[in-house]
């Protein structure tokens, strides 16, 4: 991925390594001192405080990791500004300068100034492995049409099964909860362990967290064949305030040098990694 504007510099042989380390300096500097940061010193995060697999308060979300990661690279500590994931996240967190930088923004939510993406996943559907949906990979798959179908509530894939006649095969659990108390995915999943449902649909990198934690082993198919609805793959991306050009070129820098640590973090929580192929991306 592109890390930021690069730099041609025309000088002589004599000159030209001091004018690359002169000029990278000053961009650094800039970057760590801009006037946006609420400490230069601090790697300071916007987070849901009870959002697993993404953040919690412990510090034991991807994007924790992702924070702690980053922060080391830069020589800071990292800290939050926590904030239940429901309207006003935004305003009351990054926009209240509060904190610094949201992880796990899709691209194209214009309330943020988007970073370069640094992963890119899909809805998917979980299911027993060895199980009668063993090898589905597709909502107009016939065998949903006797399944007992989990789905969350106004997610893209509940319009592909209204499209192909499912809805009376689900059982639906609510978008709208505070997470400090409620968590659906993590309900449905439980669900689908326990044999109440036979799949479940739902956002690639939670199907993937909690499959990890399954009592009976658990497939996580990534969603996409379905094309003609709602956008079922994401690239995800890191928001910044849209005034705070150097901040972003500074967490591009760290995207495109720490995409193998990224990458192997997101595989530690059974994140679904797609190329922009689609194809599954593996260690």
């Amino acid at each position: 991925m592109a890390s930021g504007t690069k730099l041609i510099v025309v000088a002589t042989l004599a000159l030209i390594g001091v004018a690359l380390a002169g000029v990278a300096g000053a961009q650094d500097a800039d970057a760590e001192d801009s006037i946006e940061l609420i400490d230069p010193h601090v790697f300071r995060a916007c987070a849901d405080p009870r959002n697993l697999p993404f953040s919690n308060e412990a510090g034991e979300g991807f994007e924790n990791k992702i924070a702690e990661l980053f922060a080391g690279e830069l020589g800071k500590s990292a800290a939050y500004a926590f904030y239940p994931s429901a309207t006003g996240f935004i305003r009351n967190t990054l926009n209240a300068h509060r904190c610094d930088v949201v992880l796990g923004i899709a691209q194209g939510d214009d309330l943020v100034q988007p970073t370069n993406p640094y992963y890119r996943t899909s809805y998917a559907a979980a299911y027993r492995t060895g199980g009668p949906l063993e090898g589905l990979d597709s909502l107009s798959d016939p065998r949903l049409m006797t399944a007992k179908i989990g789905i969350v509530a106004g997610t893209p894939p509940a319009t592909y099964l209204a499209e192909n006649g499912l809805l009376g095969r689900i059982k639906s659990y609510p978008l709208g909860v505070d997470t400090r108390y409620d968590s659906s995915t993590h309900d449905m999943m439980d669900d689908l362990d326990r044999g109440e449902i036979d799949v479940a649909l739902l956002w690639g990198p939670i199907a993937g967290y909690y499959a990890l934690k399954a009592k009976t082993a658990t497939t996580v198919a990534p969603l996409l064949k379905e094309h003609d609805g709602p956008q079922m793959v994401y690239r995800i991306v890191m928001g910044v305030r849209h005034s705070d050009q150097n901040w972003k070129r500074a967490l591009n820098k760290l995207i495109s040098e720490n995409q193998s640590k990224i990458q192997a973090i997101l595989r530690s929580f059974g994140v679904p990694l797609l190329d922009e192929s689609d194809k599954p991306i593996t260690p």
